[in-house]
């Protein structure tokens, strides 16, 4: 047989080509091991591209044939985007604030600052904008994943017709990498069984190293690699976050360099700081406190910031320092006490702020170190919105009782924790008065979309190979949509039309990289029209005019205020010339009635074309609307042996309602160590079954063989059901059951704790946790893996020393009042529908 009749035909094994060739850059000799090619990249992934080699029946008497490695355009560069948190257009040094950030200094020195740029005034939007190049609502983001609810819009799904930039990047031939905070999940999904799709190994990062949700304790983070929960700070007592996600990026991108070198990167940094908790380390918290930079007050620190934006020119000549609101104190009628506690919040705030630029540094430090800083195009966002006003207006040690709508603790309270504010033992928040301040010189907060206290955020862009207007400013006016298209002009990579055969909706942002030239320093911005909207507060920006409605309550009272019933049309206007009135000071709504109705009708037109709809300004009632979860439906849940890590979402809820928890548990004789302190004695101890921690939550467990029930209640009290004799060796049913005094949120009720159907410990408890059990915290039954839900009790991970044969929560219906049952019955159908 001849040999050109054993050949198999290379068309008969080919589909269709990759690109036109003319499109194609390749390396390398076609077929070798060491070839390289780019992609056309508008379908993604790619088609497998043609075998060029030949195929005989004899591996001899053929040809090999390598398919080329995908690799970005030449000159692609490096991708580093940074976005710290909850910090306003006042907080960094770079933008007039008196924190000192030298780090994003540096990256403006090296490019650009930008004095017009824009969040969506909350955390979950904002990242998915940021990732996706697409408006918050385009992609289920109109609120964030712990409000979520039936609709389009606020469903907190970033669906396969939105390909994020991980994706996008990935596919054309980058490393990709997320460290740090991921709130793009949805909350029902948080599960270490899955399903991914949603978490960032599932949406373009190939490498995942940080904490689910919005915030996370520093010093015990719920954190993951990849989709593993991962523990770093046990043996470790001088642990942070904010170090270790340092570390981590580091270390990652050295890896990077040793096996891949000359393959780009695209490393997205988001650290939690400054969200709340505000938990720096304590070398940085007597850094700030020894620079005084909050002594004189928080009126006195909006006039210095104000100063220090005319004088670097991040804000112009003209600008007018907005009013301040007559329901926030002025620092001089306060009390020494509260003076004293208040700057003690600044000061943690600030250090937290230092201390997270200081370790970003560190990872561009990196960069540089391996020679790619010049290719390196790094983004720098100063928060992903305004600065936050959740701590209420006196602030507190532990942000659960703010968001239990627990407002007002006592200062005196509050003083017994300013010597580890900021610490282990502590969750905190600073008072709403210095997040005013610190959105200098604009009106507002985070979570108010309205106005720029809540979306204008400093941010500095640095290329060195590709911009030479070293230290220069850019007033364009543009938005987190805008990042994406950036990255892909900068990149010569096109926006994909196909991914994965799903079929994409077109980026809505527009790119930013004209402003990189010195020559368009001043040339009219590429964004003409950007909507704004949450919880119902809106505006609409367009060619230098903006309208937006004034808040009917502030977003300090946590959304225990009543709020305007018709939301499209009972909410007044304000209308604001930014082009002639940067800080939105004078408001011309009086006086231009039709560009009033003008700017609205546009309002509307966008919000129609992107989701918007229907408009809900509820904040609680969105916490407790029901959502899709392996827990929905259900009343009677059972588990055995050890199982830790189930998000709250998963676990059995015993809030507002009764409940009966069941163990029957098999204690042997001489019972193993434990390591609780007061269990050590004789090891007869560990823990049944748990949910929260340290700031708010349960636990079931023995301690020197004795049954104790622990509930509490958010750090401020501590409810104790506690048996007097251990148990013997042997077999054992132990049950707490709870009658509650409902109906309505956070009633009392009375606990019975019975070892085999015997009364032991008895009590009535006036109040219970209202809303929120826990944010980070998990359900662990046999073990307690995070923080103890009292210290004095035991340490964790306090394992149960016997055998746990059988857990069961019977739960009885939620009891709530006949207002309440309407709230709830509204949100079920809004998710429902």
């Amino acid at each position: 047989m001849k040999k050109s009749a054993l050949l198999l035909s290379t068309a008969a094994l080919t589909l269709f080509t990759i690109v036109p060739t003319s499109a194609q850059q390749t390396t390398g000799t076609p077929g070798s091991p060491g070839a390289t090619t780019t992609i056309d990249g508008r379908y993604l992934p790619p088609p497998p591209p043609k075998f060029g080699g030949e195929i005989s029946l004899q591996a001899d008497q053929s040809k090999p044939y390598w398919p080329a490695r995908v690799v970005p355009p030449k000159g692609a560069p490096n991708v580093l985007l940074i976005m710290t948190d909850d910090q306003g257009y006042g907080v960094s040094g770079t933008f007039g604030g008196v924190i000192p950030t030298p780090n994003m200094d540096r990256i403006a020195q090296m490019g650009l600052r930008y004095t017009q740029f824009h969040s969506t005034a909350l955390c979950s939007p904002t990242r998915a904008a940021l990732i996706t190049g697409r408006n918050h609502h385009s992609v289920g983001f109109g609120i964030i994943s712990e409000q979520s609810t039936g609709y389009p819009g606020y469903d907190s799904v970033i669906g396969p017709e939105n390909a994020t930039i991980g994706t996008i990047l990935k596919q054309n031939g980058y490393a990709t990498s997320w460290f740090g905070k991921n709130h793009n999940t949805p909350s029902y999904q948080y599960s270490a069984v899955g399903p991914f799709d949603q978490w960032p190994v599932g949406m373009g990062f190939d490498y995942f190293y940080g904490f689910m949700g919005g915030e996370t304790d520093q010093w015990t983070p719920y954190l993951f690699q990849n989709t593993t929960q991962v523990f770093p700070w046990v043996g470790k007592p001088n642990y942070n976050l904010t170090t270790d996600l340092a570390d981590d990026a580091i270390a990652h991108l050295r890896r990077l360099n040793a096996a891949a070198p000359d393959q780009p990167f695209f490393v997205y940094y988001v650290p939690g700081g400054t969200h709340s908790p505000h938990q720096p380390t304590k070398e940085w918290i007597d850094k700030i406190h020894d620079m005084h930079l909050f002594d004189d007050g928080w009126n006195a620190l909006r006039d210095k910031i104000f100063a220090n934006q005319k004088r670097l020119g991040v804000i112009p000549p003209n600008t007018q320092l907005t009013a301040w609101p007559d329901d926030l104190p002025k620092w001089e009628t306060l009390s020494a006490d509260q003076k004293r506690l208040f700057t003690r919040q600044a000061e943690v705030f600030g250090a937290y702020a230092a201390y997270t630029d200081h370790e970003i540094g560190r990872v561009i430090q990196e960069v540089q170190d391996e020679g790619k800083l010049d290719d390196t195009l790094i983004i720098y966002i100063s928060g992903d919105n305004g600065t936050s006003a959740e701590g209420t207006t006196v602030g507190t040690p532990n942000q659960m009782t703010a968001y239990n709508g627990i407002l007002d603790l006592p200062i005196a309270a509050q003083l017994k924790a300013y010597d580890v504010w900021g610490l282990a033992p502590t969750y905190p928040h600073m008072s709403v008065a210095w997040s005013w301040a610190f959105d200098t010189p604009f009106k507002w907060t985070k979570q108010v979309a309205s106005h720029f206290g809540g979306t204008r955020q400093g941010m500095c862009i640095a290329w060195p190979n590709r911009i030479k207007d070293a230290g220069g400013i850019r007033t364009q006016f543009h938005h987190m949509i805008d990042i994406v298209p950036t990255i892909l002009e900068a990149t010569g990579i096109p926006a994909p039309v196909m991914v994965n055969g799903i079929a994409q909706k077109p980026i809505e942002g527009v790119s930013m990289a004209y402003t990189f030239d010195r020559a368009n320093a001043n040339a009219p911005s590429a964004r003409g029209t950007q909507y704004f909207e949450m919880f119902a507060n809106r505006a609409i920006y367009h060619d230098g005019w903006i309208a937006a409605t004034t808040p009917p309550v502030p977003p300090w009272l946590l959304g225990t205020a009543k709020l305007p019933t018709d939301i499209v049309n009972g909410y007044k206007w304000e209308l604001y010339n930014i082009a002639e009135d940067y800080s939105e000071s004078n408001d011309l709504a009086a006086k231009m009635p039709d560009k009033i109705r003008e700017m609205q009708e546009l309002f509307m037109v966008e919000a129609t074309k992107y989701n918007v709809f229907p408009l809900d300004n509820s904040v609680l009632q969105r916490i407790i609307a029901p959502r899709p979860s392996a827990t929905a439906g259900r009343n009677t849940f059972t588990y055995s042996g050890e199982m830790s890590g189930l998000p709250e979402s998963d676990a059995p809820s015993i809030l507002n309602r009764s409940y009966t928890i069941t163990a029957d548990v098999d204690i042997p004789d001489g019972a193993g160590t434990t390591t609780g302190r007061a269990g050590s004695q004789d090891g007869r101890g560990g823990m049944i079954v748990t949910e929260g921690g340290r700031f708010g939550g349960y636990g079931l467990y023995l301690l020197k063989g004795k049954p104790v029930f622990l509930y509490n209640f958010l750090d401020l009290e501590r409810f104790r059901w506690e048996g007097q004799d251990a148990l013997a060796p042997g077999k054992h049913t132990i049950v707490f059951d709870f009658e509650y005094d409902g109906p309505g949120f956070g009633k009392g009720g009375t606990g019975v704790l019975k070892v085999d159907d015997k009364e032991v410990a008895t009590s009535k408890v006036p109040h219970t946790i209202p809303f929120l059990m826990t944010i980070d915290e998990t359900f662990d039954v046999g073990v307690d893996t995070r923080t103890p839900v009292d210290d004095k009790d035991y340490q964790v991970p306090f394992r149960f020393a016997g055998k746990l044969d059988k857990l069961t929560f019977r739960l009885a219906p939620v009891q709530l009042t006949s207002e309440e049952h309407r709230v709830i019955r509204h949100a079920r159908v809004d998710a429902d529908n």
